[in-house]
């Protein structure tokens, strides 16, 4: 029992964590995105004379800023220079930190399902270990061996989106639906992150290191760190799609699910490309992007009526259900993780008493969101699920 208490707190810390973690990172991103977009050739000839080659003023919190952009190298290097990445690597550590308490600590109970696909809980986890390695080795070559040729965004951002498929159609064939979803997510946020680690910031060093020693800055850092850097921009909403919808049933327990991730990805990319060219159209350097914008609406509406509830007839249910009508279908279905032996999250339905206690609970995983029994492993069926949404919304009586 503590130690499952002691559990349920590290999950909420590591996931206050990395929630804070990561609005600081894409934040950043977003902003540093957005700053370039907007930048415009400097009107100081000083400025101009230094090497600038754009500013932006702009007025915040009772104040005015004025960043100015030095493509290659600044005239010297200041005495203190802030770096972004620990924004970055803390994210990617308690992600990584939740996904170990919560999936791969019970990885029996939410990585497998065995109606998906019936594998060991070890041989699962070590599959979802690998695959986010496997993942980045495969884009880090796309664009070690394509993203400086010509067209060479176009070829990399052709072979993501083939990457994703990929990943998308083997995750949702190997895991559960939920864990699929998050997996896919935790893939590209690892290659955001090792694009920090391995080329954004070690680039960086190189051309600060060659400016204090007085050499000549080689520009192809730069490039590469820009690259990288754009690429991430585009993940940053498609990897927070896919870390939300765990919360909502309805994408991942779809049996075509694989095609929703693929799709809701699709549009926060496309609305992702919407406003980072908005900005470059508000000074003319660019066509309205607003096309992108409504690819991705359209996108997701299609989405929500394809997911739509069939206007089936509703099951059929008693016109009164009593306790013990709801206390056979609890019994079949939830005693299992919440009876006397074990009691999951310290919950246990197993008396009248703590059922009326939990029924709020009860109503909205097993009726409301369907998420629960996990992965459906008891096999309740959509009547039960009605029997129990049926007495709660008669009053949730145990006389």
């Amino acid at each position: 029992m503590i130690d499952t208490y002691l559990l349920d707190w590290a999950n909420l810390l590591l996931r206050w964590a990395h929630v804070v973690t990561a609005i600081a990172w894409v934040g950043s991103s977003l902003y540093f995105v957005f700053l370039d977009s907007s930048l415009v050739p400097p009107v100081d000839e000083k400025l101009r004379s230094e090497g600038a080659t754009g500013e932006l003023w702009a007025v915040h919190g009772g104040g005015f800023y004025h960043p100015v952009k030095y493509a290659v190298q600044p005239p010297k290097l200041p005495d203190h220079l802030h770096w972004f990445y620990w924004e970055s690597y803390a994210t990617w550590l308690t992600g990584f930190g939740l996904f170990t308490v919560l999936y791969l600590w019970n990885a029996g109970s939410f990585l497998v399902d065995r109606n998906v696909f019936d594998w060991s809980p070890q041989v699962a986890g070590f599959a979802a270990v690998v695959s986010l390695y496997l993942f980045w080795t495969l884009y880090n070559n796309a664009c070690k061996w394509f993203g400086e040729r010509k067209n060479g965004d176009a070829i990399v951002g052709a072979i993501v989106l083939v990457l994703v498929v990929a990943a998308s159609w083997a995750a949702c064939r190997l895991f559960a639906g939920r864990a699929a979803f998050l997996l896919v997510g935790a893939m590209i946020a690892t290659a955001m992150s090792a694009n920090v680690l391995f080329w954004i910031i070690p680039g960086q060093r190189k051309v600060v290191d060659a400016i204090r020693n007085g050499q000549p800055v080689d520009p192809v850092h730069g490039f590469r760190g820009k690259q990288r850097s754009v690429h991430n921009t585009y993940f940053a909403l498609p990897v927070l799609f896919a870390m939300l919808s765990n919360h909502y049933s309805f994408t991942w327990t779809h049996p075509h699910n694989w095609i929703v991730l693929v799709l809701m990805m699709f549009a926060g990319a496309a609305i992702r490309q919407f406003f980072v060219l908005r900005h470059g159209w508000k000074l003319g350097r660019n066509a309205h992007p607003l096309p992108y914008a409504v690819a991705g609406v359209v996108v997701i509406i299609g989405v929500i009526a394809w997911l739509s509830p069939s206007a089936s007839p509703a099951t059929a249910t008693p016109m009164a259900v009593t306790y013990a009508d709801v206390q056979k279908v609890v019994a079949q279905r939830c005693y299992l993780c919440h009876g006397e032996q074990v009691q999951m999250k310290s919950i246990r339905l197993d008396s009248p008493q703590n059922l009326k206690l939990h029924a709020q609970q009860v109503y909205q995983q097993a009726v409301v969101a369907k998420t629960m029994p996990l992965n459906n492993a008891t096999a309740i069926t959509d009547a039960e699920r009605a029997v129990i949404g049926k007495w709660f919304e008669s009053g949730a009586t145990v006389d």
